[in-house]
């Protein structure tokens, strides 16, 4: 299929990739030659602001693919097949849906002035899905769904071509954090007895008496959920990924056993052996590249891989410094779009996409792979309960399985254990593996 445009800019060719390879499985292919596009028989998209033939399907452009850098956007949401839409223009499609799907993939407005929260990160509030009501909603797959449908009635020849050539299946991607890999095991000797003498003075002393028996190899470590977890991948044939938080020292946000432990490169090594692994970038490595570099060396070394994917710690990033200090550090796959504070589709998208750097207005190799689904934010920000966050699951298998699309969550090894704090989260999350699998 080809897209006619007057000009052919970065951006464009960026959204053509995308919405091509969801829609045919290949990239648009854009063209500025007017008479090529005349001539042209098979499917075709006229992407300007006049009709060329009366063959064609006629998107009419909102500027914003066309400007370069980026300042604030008139946006007036309206509702489309029964969804929010923006950007709206006259022609074949009731919006611009190449300049509304790039304004929330590029995450525009997180580079125009925002304030931020106790983290330092994008508030969701300030987000344009937030605002406006669709966060929970993987908004672009759902508009190339009736972009899809609009082109099929239009090219008639597409109606058999279509479900061929994409054949993109509905995919889960179990995703989990290692920001603790024990509650009280193979802790700093400083650590286990401040914690134990905290628990006495505070009157815990049924949780000093489990930190005891742990220690004393008379009970499992309540976060210890690793061989549960892998009976559970094999039971259903999952494959995950595992993101390792391994500070060279401990900190406030920090927690981890230290890389310097036995059991820790142990733990790293049974798992990179088994699955895909990733770094989950310290606190203290957010801000300092050296201090990255030396995490990731340290994981490639233990675990004996490259390591190409990461996920930021706390979704602790700003754009684009974050991304390109990533990609400085061979980075080529981040699993962090999203957010630390409240469940949904920052990107407004259940698909992998590649970053764009809107300031160098160019695409990179960076490949993001979205997730909307946290159950720390369920537990912490949203205060919801186990069974509350079971439904909260089902809607977002439910409208990510309609759209074909990846559906990425995050889970903690702590929540998976035995701790009484997280009593019954572990079943929440088999009854959800089941549920995917039906």
């Amino acid at each position: 299929m080809i897209v006619f445009s007057h000009t052919i800019t970065p951006r464009l060719r960026y959204i053509l990739d995308f919405i091509g390879k969801e829609i045919i499985g290949k990239p648009f292919q854009a063209v500025d030659d007017i008479e090529a596009f005349r001539q042209y028989v098979g499917p075709k998209i006229n992407y300007s602001n006049e009709r060329i033939t009366e063959s064609e399907f006629r998107i009419q452009n909102a500027k914003l693919i066309f400007e370069s850098g980026y300042n604030e956007q008139s946006i007036e949401c309206f509702q489309s097949n029964s969804y929010k839409a923006f950007f709206k223009t006259e022609g074949d499609f009731p919006f611009d849906i190449f300049a509304a799907s790039f304004y929330l993939l590029s995450r525009y407005e997180e580079y125009l002035p925002h304030k931020k929260d106790s983290y330092g990160r994008f508030e969701h509030e300030n987000g344009l899905a937030f605002r406006e009501g669709f966060l929970h909603l993987p908004l672009i797959n759902l508009w190339i769904e009736d972009l899809k449908k609009d082109l099929k009635l239009k090219f008639s020849s597409l109606t058999t071509q279509l479900p061929i050539a994409v054949g993109k299946p509905f995919t889960f991607r179990p995703t989990y954090d290692i920001d603790e890999a024990y509650s009280y095991k193979y802790k700093q000797w400083w650590r286990t007895v401040g914690g134990l003498m905290r628990s006495m003075v505070n009157g815990q002393w049924s949780t000093a008496k489990e930190r005891w028996n742990v220690l004393f190899g008379n009970q499992k470590d309540p976060y210890d959920s690793f061989t549960w977890l892998d009976e559970l991948h094999r039971k259903f044939n999952l494959v995950p990924i595992y993101f390792f938080l391994i500070p060279k020292r401990t900190g406030k946000y920090d927690k981890n056993i230290l890389p310097s432990k036995k059991s820790m490169r142990r733990l790293i090594r049974e798992h990179s052996d088994r699955y895909l692994i990733g770094i989950h970038p310290s606190w203290q490595s957010g801000d300092d590249a050296e201090k990255l570099k030396v995490e990731i060396s340290s994981l490639g070394h233990i675990s004996g891989k490259r390591i190409h994917s990461s996920r930021q710690h706390f979704i602790r990033f700003t754009l684009p410094q974050t991304y390109r200090q990533l990609i400085e550090l061979g980075i080529d796959s981040d699993f962090s779009m999203g957010y630390g504070s409240i469940n949904g589709f920052r990107a407004s998208v259940a698909s992998p996409f590649y970053w764009y750097d809107l300031e160098r207005e160019e695409q990179t190799q960076l490949l993001l792979y979205p997730f909307c689904f946290m159950e720390a934010n369920s537990f912490y920000e949203q205060k919801l309960s186990a069974q509350q966050a079971l439904e909260e699951l089902k809607h977002y298998l439910e409208v990510v399985r309609s759209v074909n699309g990846t559906l990425i969550t995050i889970w903690h090894n702590s929540f998976l254990g035995t701790a009484q704090q997280f009593k019954g989260w572990r079943e929440v999350y088999e009854k959800f593996i089941l549920l995917v699998e039906q």
